[in-house]
């Protein structure tokens, strides 16, 4: 498989390192707009002719284009942030190849709709769009549909809860993924979706509840946060409500409160003594760099899907998780665990899609595809899940 690695930041990194060694992997050019960046990863991976950067600007369709056609590449793969998901879509279906990303376009209930709403053209073309393939959304996705398939008969609640005992020395507030994204993500409405209301809005931060997560993270209190998988979840799986709640803590929660009250998280620019910026662009060059942050953090992430339903006319209680140790992620890619965590999620699918194994078209979710050769590969790649009955 020849790939367009589009962002070469944390997570970007983190999927080159992962994927570097795989045989099914012929070339990934790694294209960045920051070409001193490409540079650093290239260089850590060692493979300079199977790994080529190019500078790219992820909003010139035209200039994307021109490097999926020049490297021949059967996938544009996203890793920047969400700002530039249409333009890439949009360039993958232009450039005649597959695209695939880890989250999606648009906010509340008309999340992904821009690229929902052209399905029927990528059928057409014979080609595909997996959108949401990283850790959450993406192998929490997969979670979902080996638990529709496995697990129950009937189900009543899909949760994703997303939850992690990370700290970051030196820093009172320091998101650990994309910032923009992040920031945006907390301050939208949250969406939930039920069969008998379909998709709507709560307030962040909302309902607040008590989860305890696996391997020693233990209770945290978890909140409605806007998320993909309730855009997704439910137009592959067969049940009755969606949520997404995470573990943010009150500290990260009273910053989100007072960017979004200040106005800092909008994207409109501003004229701030003759020059336009962005808010939001101000608070991301004043907070740490994510792909930066490896030596400074400890502990552990966990993504999971809590499922409740009926099995065997009996009720059930099932997670299905994934939890990242940062220690052993620096000792094996030296990488920051949310990254890499996120990283796995896209090379997986990359693998099952090179082989054969995972096709289609049009514009799917990870749950449109079979999620036993998925699991199979996480525990070859060393990428372990676990079972838990609640």
């Amino acid at each position: 498989m020849k790939v367009l690695l589009i962002g070469v930041g944390g997570v970007g990194e983190a999927i080159a390192l992962v994927a570097k060694d795989q045989p099914w992997l012929e070339t990934m050019v790694l294209a960045d707009y920051n070409l001193d960046r490409a540079h650093q990863v290239q260089q850590r991976i060692s493979f300079s002719e199977k790994f080529p950067i190019e500078q790219v600007d992820a909003g010139d369709i035209a200039r994307v284009v021109q490097l999926a056609r020049r490297y021949h590449v059967d996938l544009i793969l996203n890793a920047v942030s969400c700002d530039y998901i249409d333009t890439l879509f949009d360039a993958a279906y232009e450039a005649g190849c597959n695209y695939m990303d880890m989250a999606m376009s648009d906010t509340g209930v008309n999340m992904g709709r821009h690229q929902f709403e052209q399905s029927g053209k990528w059928e057409d073309k014979g080609r595909l769009a997996i959108l949401g393939m990283g850790m959450d959304p993406g192998i929490s996705d997969v979670f979902a549909k080996y638990a529709e398939k496995h697990l129950f008969d009937e189900i009543d609640e899909i949760g994703i809860r997303d939850g992690a005992a990370l700290e970051v020395k030196g820093y009172d507030f320091a998101p650990t993924f994309a910032i923009k994204d992040t920031i945006e993500e907390c301050t939208d409405p949250a969406v939930v979706w039920e069969n008998d209301k379909g998709w709507y809005t709560v307030e962040p931060f909302s309902e607040p509840e008590t989860f305890e997560f696996p391997e020693g993270i233990g209770p945290m209190e978890c909140v409605h946060v806007e998320h993909e998988e309730v855009v997704l979840i439910p137009r592959w799986v067969q049940c009755r409500r969606v949520t997404f709640k995470y573990a943010l803590g009150e500290k990260f929660m009273n910053a989100i409160r007072v960017i979004k009250m200040l106005g800092l998280h909008s994207r409109q620019p501003i004229n701030v003594k003759g020059v336009w910026v962005a808010p939001i662009d101000v608070v991301a060059a004043c907070l740490p760099d994510p792909a930066q942050l490896g030596d400074r953090m400890t502990g552990k992430t966990c993504v999971g899907t809590w499922v409740k339903g009926w099995k065997d006319g009996k009720p059930r209680q099932v997670f299905l998780y994934q939890v990242t140790d940062h220690e052993k992620s620096m000792r094996d890619y030296g990488c920051q665990a949310v990254s890499l965590q996120t990283g796995f999620g896209p090379v997986i699918a990359m693998d099952l899609l090179a082989r054969g194994i995972w096709k289609g078209k049009g514009v799917l979710g990870p749950e449109a595809f079979d999620p036993d050769p998925y699991l199979e590969l996480m525990m070859q790649y060393k990428f372990p899940y676990g079972i838990k009955e609640m």
